[in-house]
């Protein structure tokens, strides 16, 4: 490709696996300095999108997760035409993912083959799965040519907080800045089997409140129950921000964070990408795949036989991988983190 080059993403549909494509956004600016980057994504990764400096724009891709809407993606594809872009890069493995850069008329259009994207994709790769353990591997020899293997050490994740917003979310929340700050981030969007148990969330936040840490909860709106229970349970020691702020605000909070307790979650990887001390709890799904990548988060896991099952619910009923993760367990790796940390 000669001269400034434009490049189209079509992101995942997970806030977490966005996180987890920002070192392939800055590795693409490494081989073409000067390229202008645009990502499509759904409309709840957009907020995360233009806090990545490497982002030109975020495009709204309107349809839902898991429907198919052929006639409205062409439709998107082609709105898409007069940019003019030199490639597309499609991050989803499904079929439906990449009807977009075709009907966008893009020339190069680099994915890995399935769902019958034969038709679609021309420049196509086969994932192996053994070579490439990791997410971000897989996105990040998506920047290579055919046949080259990924550039390594992967780039730094890195978002860009507000100060300005920060002040105004303390003022409207009415939170302080001036005690200690540790959040906890109880949901996962995938299901209830990647859920520490809110019980033990709030004996986790009386012993932070006893050290002198205020604790905020912060999740979606579909989070709110499960903060109002944390809230509850630690006799209002964790205040709920579960549902009162968007993922930008929740950026701006946890940019201000001593301390991360973290389900495998979306907000799990946001925490990391803005270097905060982070405990990250880890039950039916596996760090082997989408670990927290920085060198200032401590994976907890508990080595059971039957996890990582990659279930929403635990298919045995008992739920082992996440109870057995007593808040009493993670004490001495709260203090190993903080020392370092502090």
């Amino acid at each position: 490709m000669g001269g400034a080059v434009k490049i189209l993403i079509v992101g995942p549909s997970w806030v977490g696996d966005t996180v987890l494509a920002q070192p392939l956004f800055q590795r693409l600016h490494e081989r073409h300095p000067g390229l202008e980057l645009d990502v499509l994504g759904p409309p709840w990764t957009l907020p995360l999108l233009r806090r990545m400096p490497q982002v030109n724009e975020a495009l709204l891709n309107p349809l839902p997760r898991g429907e198919l809407g052929l006639t409205q993606r062409w439709r998107v594809g082609r709105q898409l035409r007069s940019r003019r872009y030199d490639q597309a890069i499609v991050l989803p493995n499904s079929f439906k993912s990449a009807l977009i850069p075709l009907a966008a008329g893009i020339a190069r259009r680099t994915g890995f083959v399935g769902e019958f994207r034969y038709g679609l994709l021309n420049d196509r790769r086969a994932l192996d799965k053994l070579a490439l353990p990791l997410m971000v591997e897989r996105f990040c020899v998506l920047a290579e040519d055919k046949g080259t293997a990924a550039h390594r050490p992967f780039a730094s994740l890195a978002l860009n907080a507000s100060q300005d917003n920060q002040q105004r979310l303390l003022a409207k929340l009415q939170l302080t800045a001036n005690r200690p700050i540790a959040c906890l981030c109880p949901g996962a969007e995938y299901g209830p089997a990647k859920r520490w148990p809110p019980v033990y969330f709030a004996r986790l936040a009386q012993e932070l409140g006893r050290r002198g840490y205020q604790i905020w909860s912060l999740g979606s709106g579909k989070d709110a129950p499960l903060g109002e229970e944390i809230e509850r349970l630690s006799q209002e020691r964790a205040r709920n921000l579960c549902g009162k702020t968007g993922l930008d605000d929740a950026i701006d909070l946890l940019a201000l964070a001593d301390i991360v307790v973290s389900n495998d979650s979306g907000l799990m990887h946001v925490a990391a990408a803005l270097h905060r001390p982070l405990l990250a709890l880890y039950g039916s799904s596996s760090p082997g795949f989408t670990p927290p990548l920085s060198d200032r988060a401590l994976v907890i896991k508990d080595d059971i036989p039957c996890s990582p099952c990659f279930q929403r619910e635990c298919p045995l009923g008992h739920f082992d991988c996440m109870k057995k993760l007593t808040p009493e367990r993670l004490f001495p790796h709260l203090d190993r983190l903080l020392s370092r940390f502090s």
